[in-house]
């Protein structure tokens, strides 16, 4: 396929995080860019201020002309998208090239240096690490994110020169086995997306054929004690602070922000310093760190680089910070990942009162994982239990988020979004901390707002 021999490319699920990001760089190449989404976010708001066309109805009528030509126009889909999607049924029935994200996404990047970083957790962080790190050193990279960099404010970053690009891997619908990457990562195999692969050793295998998909002589990090098995490539382990290729050392908490010594397989870097808080994104600055050094970048670009990160829009982000409130949103939606978020969160502010208002996504995973959820809710000092956000599922018997407060040690109360705002005024704060992958993300600024009255 010629790239070149389409002028128009509609997405049919535009307003996803890996699909904009695309959407992004057709747009930037010059091409007519126009898609569907199910929902109005901001988002898709600043894909409309950069002039690409939306509609938020699924109907043959709201795909303009110029889209119609099959000649001209590819047709790129998300596997989260209904089978039965009006638009997407059309296009399949009038044989339009149709392509899934990922499989554009591997097109996209085979000819260049890729650094694919796979993970059921930290994938974003350290993707958007990694690249910033490559941004702030003479290697310069592009880069699809999967969240919007803050040091950007964007998920996609171009380069004319370089030929190195970053690329989430995401293991959902077993999208990263269309990528070929020259470095890649795996950060975690926890059992996730069981929806797609029915249990964890089939999402494990799945991990081991994306690693063997590496080129020849290439790269791979790897969280130390991951079982995988790759052969004709470079392996490097990394641990927070057990010893493996690269590790950290003398790990400091300072003002809310740490400091450590990273050790590597030719010695020791001194004195690191990582803007973005929690101890999690040590380890994971560990991966983006170990990714740099093996490409060649300096140390002084390195300590620049982690020293100036803001993060990640919806990772561990700071809404509000001051010495009476504190209000930070975060996408954790897996047991572990709630575990290491509130963790954090109780590690920086060990005498404050910790606040968590959780949503649930998807009926099977809070079936799967009701007593690790669980679990993870009762660090909190106080939780609010949203309702199950279902996104592409249709509810199931018995599961909605009472199951997650029925195995609580700790209580915790079942609020509805409509009524969430009138809680929280009426709720005692000092640490607030939002939780979940759904739409939670619609109630931030609304927060952001009311908490801000009482400052």
């Amino acid at each position: 396929m010629n790239i070149e021999d389409y002028k128009n490319i509609y997405f049919v699920g535009i307003g996803g995080i890996g699909m904009s990001a695309i959407a992004r760089y057709f747009k930037a190449i010059g091409k007519n860019v126009y898609g569907y989404d199910k929902t109005q976010t901001l988002l898709t708001g600043e894909l409309e201020k950069e002039n690409i066309g939306i509609t938020f109805t699924d109907g043959i009528k709201q795909i303009p002309n110029l889209y119609l030509n099959k000649e001209e126009t590819l047709v790129v889909y998300t596997p989260a998208i209904p089978k039965n999607h009006e638009q997407l049924c059309f296009f399949q029935t009038k044989g339009f090239l149709l392509m899934k994200r990922a499989q554009v996404l591997g097109f996209l990047s085979d000819p260049l240096n890729g650094v694919g970083i796979a993970g059921t957790h930290g994938k974003t962080t350290v993707s958007s690490l990694t690249a910033h790190i490559f941004k702030s050193s003479s290697l310069d990279c592009n880069a699809f994110l999967g969240g919007i960099a803050r040091n950007y404010n964007t998920n996609l970053l171009l380069s004319k020169e370089s030929p190195w690009v970053v690329l989430e891997a995401d293991e959902f619908d077993r999208s990263f086995l269309q990528l070929h990457p020259e470095v890649a990562v795996v950060t975690s195999m926890d059992a996730d997306h069981l929806d797609i692969y029915g249990k964890k050793e089939e999402l494990e295998k799945t991990f081991q054929d994306y690693v063997r998909q590496i080129k020849k002589d290439g790269h791979l990090v790897y969280k130390k004690g991951l079982p995988l098995t790759p052969h004709g490539i470079n392996l490097y382990s990394y641990s927070l602070d057990e010893e493996a290729d690269f590790y950290a050392k003398n790990l400091e908490l300072v003002q809310g922000l740490y400091q450590f010594d990273l050790v590597h397989p030719n010695g020791c870097i001194k004195g690191l310093k990582l803007s973005y808080p929690g101890k999690i994104n040590v380890e994971n600055a560990i991966a983006a760190s170990a990714v740099a050094i093996i490409c060649g970048v300096e140390e002084e670009e390195l300590r620049l680089a982690l020293s100036n990160f803001m993060g990640v829009r919806r990772r561990f982000d700071y809404r509000i910070k001051n010495e009476n409130l504190v209000f930070i949103d975060d996408y954790a939606h897996h047991p572990k990942e709630l575990w290491e978020s509130i963790s954090s969160v109780k590690a920086i502010y060990p005498d404050k009162k910790i606040t968590g208002i959780f949503q649930p996504h998807l009926y099977t995973r809070t079936r799967d994982f009701a007593d690790g959820f669980a679990e993870s809710l009762d660090l909190l000092d106080e939780l609010i239990l949203l309702d199950i956000y279902p996104a592409r599922e249709l509810p199931i018997e018995n599961v909605d988020s009472n199951l997650i407060l029925s195995k609580m040690k700790s209580k915790g109360r079942i609020c509805s979004k409509g009524e969430l705002i009138d809680q929280i005024k009426q709720s005692k704060i000092e640490v607030l901390l939002t939780l979940g992958a759904g739409d939670i993300d619609k109630l931030v600024e609304p927060i952001e707002k009311v908490l801000n009255q009482r400052i």
